[in-house]
């Protein structure tokens, strides 16, 4: 840890059900704080500000000359750039709250190599949940769900030798809220991900993350993690995957 990070006093504990509305609030804002970052991220690559050039010298042209045309044409360009970034995000929120964050209980806490962790800030005198963690185990043989594209992985190269033979802790989830970080709250979530993992026998800690979480992938390369793969592959159609240019990285770290 950064010895000029003042590490911020949270208790973390188990997830317990009167954290629901706390903790999918907190899940829904930490997914879609990303879609802004991924949409100037791409929007300002030198390509694409070529092809946004061309599309609004196009609107000029055809609108004889127009200033106007060449805005609007410019503008619906950066708007459909905008909302491919906003559905695959979204969409990835959505396909979360239909299966694994429906029933928090059921889908982490119900089974001994799964967990859910909350970390709980004092506010004004009020508990109030500052961040998140979940982990699953997978044995030898279980088949690996993909958060990001809805399926299953079926290609044999995406995942390593030790993953389909012995055990390993998939994180699906980690978020901190906006006004508890860089004070050292992920990587205390991180640290109790890896004792659990420990403790269970599992041999390394997986997980995936997209290019526009900057401040995430920083956190998870100083904690050792080590991008092993990287795809596209996301559950949107395969053309917005390809205009925002968001990347999503399979990192692993073994412990």
């Amino acid at each position: 840890m950064n010895p000029n990070i003042t590490p911020v006093q949270c208790s973390i504990r188990e997830y317990q059900a009167e954290d629901k509305d706390a903790v999918i609030s907190l899940f829904r804002n930490g997914i879609l704080e990303h879609v802004y970052p991924a949409f100037f991220k791409t929007i300002s690559h030198p390509d694409q500000i070529g092809v946004t050039l061309s599309i609004s010298m196009a609107g000029y042209v055809l609108g004889g000359s127009s200033y106007f045309m060449a805005l609007l044409f410019g503008g619906a360009w950066a708007g459909l750039i905008y909302y491919c970034c906003y559905e695959i995000y979204e969409g990835y929120r959505l396909g979360r709250m239909a299966t694994d964050m429906a029933d928090i209980q059921a889908s982490f806490l119900d089974n001994p190599d799964n967990g859910f962790w909350v970390a709980k800030a004092e506010v004004n005198g009020k508990s109030k949940v500052a961040g998140l963690v979940a982990v699953v185990g997978r044995r030898g043989g279980d088949e690996r769900g993909d958060g990001w594209n809805g399926g299953l992985l079926s290609g044999v190269d995406e995942i390593g030798q030790d993953e389909r033979d012995g055990s390993y802790g998939e994180v699906p989830h980690l978020i901190v809220s906006f006004a508890y970080r860089k004070k050292g709250l992920g990587s205390q979530l991180a640290h109790k991900v890896m004792e659990f993992c420990k403790d269970r026998g599992f041999s390394r800690v997986v997980l995936e993350t997209s290019s526009p979480q900057t401040a995430a992938n920083a956190l998870y390369s100083k904690l050792g993690f080590i991008q092993t793969s990287c795809h596209s592959n996301t559950h949107v159609n395969h053309w917005f995957s390809k205009l925002a240019n968001i990347q999503v990285m399979h990192m692993e770290k073994y412990i």
